[in-house]
């Protein structure tokens, strides 16, 4: 799944467990399920932010400071 697929799922599984109709077995496998995507996308965010500080390094180190 997508990063934005894997949120979407997210945020039914949070409407899910508000919900007053859920049973307990449910309820129990949806906090599985969110906890094991939240873990997924933390670990895609992570990878994207080391990502990012790297190109931000490069163009810090090539970059040439000029004075005013």
């Amino acid at each position: 799944m997508s990063f934005e697929t894997d949120v979407s799922r997210i945020e039914e599984i949070a409407q899910k467990l508000n919900a007053s109709d859920t049973s307990l077995e449910e309820s129990l496998a949806l906090f599985e399920e969110g906890m094991l995507l939240s873990k997924k996308l933390e670990k895609t965010l992570s990878e994207a932010k080391g990502r990012v500080e790297i190109v931000l390094g490069e163009e810090t180190e090539s970059a040439e400071i000029t004075p005013f």
